[in-house]
């Protein structure tokens, strides 16, 4: 939250737009809000303060900065804002929250501000209990993120489009993006009996993220002596990752498919898996895969 603020004062003061000092401050403490209520709600509640801080980041980015400020808040947004050389607030989110950020805070944008997830995470499917899909379905996110930006590029190039700040199109944009989002996630979720499936398959942000938060400072730390084989931290993982695998190879959590959701810490001895502060390079995904599909391989 600290750190948020400072942001905010800081871009205020050198650029003298009262809107960045509105924008980081509500921000930062939003999330101070959620990761306070988190830190101070019993085990089996804690997951209601990270719902807290995706509620109130959320609801802001999606209808303040979208709908009432009529940001292009989507991926093609922020394509379009570089081509077009606006810093507006789709470019300053993206360099925060999904490129520079994860060097630091790793993917918690995923679990603690994202509004799709926002919704995704109230739907009745935690986790599918058989593990995730090949990896080839991953490969889905590239595609997704390559056709957003090849849409871009033809409609820029090809067609000579034009973004114009905060117009009904950009309205229009946020609008379309959205609902496409929402619908497949919740397809997904359904026909996957997984709520995240969507964000382990699909959402082209995730593109990026896995890039940098591969040297993030900030990831899952087990401690090989506390741990006692349970388990129960695997089960509870909403993207399937091996925890128990990397705290006995002597490692951090690894995987750039953690989302710093903290879940497996609430159903953990305590004191044997903990956040941590350090550098490494995340290595090969240890991912809890369907059965099916091992014994196929």
């Amino acid at each position: 939250m600290g750190m948020f603020w400072v942001i905010a004062i800081v871009l205020w003061q050198t650029t003298g737009a009262i809107f960045y000092l509105f924008n980081f401050f509500y921000i930062g403490t939003s999330i101070g809000i959620g990761m306070g209520s988190y830190s101070l709600l019993p085990r089996k509640k804690k997951y209601q303060g990270r719902r807290l801080s995706q509620l109130l980041v959320g609801i802001y980015m999606l209808g303040f900065l979208g709908f009432f400020a009529r940001e292009n808040m989507q991926i093609e947004g922020f394509f379009f804002y570089l081509l077009t050389g606006l810093f507006g607030g789709a470019v300053l989110h993206y360099l925060i929250a999904k490129v520079i950020g994860p060097l630091i805070f790793n993917r918690a944008w995923c679990a603690w501000t994202c509004w799709t997830a926002m919704v995704l995470d109230y739907l009745p499917f935690p986790r599918n209990k058989s593990g995730r899909l090949s990896t080839r379905w991953g490969n889905l996110r590239y595609v997704h993120f390559a056709l957003s930006l090849g849409l871009v590029l033809v409609l820029w190039f090809v067609f000579g489009y034009r973004v114009q700040s905060q117009s009904m199109t950009e309205l229009y944009w946020l609008i379309g993006g959205n609902v496409l989002y929402y619908a497949i996630a919740i397809i997904l979720a359904f026909a996957l009996k997984d709520n995240r499936a969507f964000c382990k398959y699909v959402c082209p942000i995730t593109a990026p993220l896995k890039v940098t938060s591969r040297f993030s400072l900030l990831k899952m730390a087990g401690d090989a002596k506390k741990c006692n084989g349970c388990g129960a931290c695997e089960k509870v993982c909403p993207t399937d990752i091996r925890i128990t695998d990397y705290i006995k190879n002597g490692q951090r959590v690894l995987s750039t498919e953690c989302i710093v959701c903290f879940q497996c810490e609430n159903v953990c001895v305590p004191g044997a898996l903990k956040v941590t502060w350090g550098f490494d390079c995340g290595s090969k995904e240890l991912i809890n895969m369907r059965k099916a599909l091992l014994d196929k391989s």
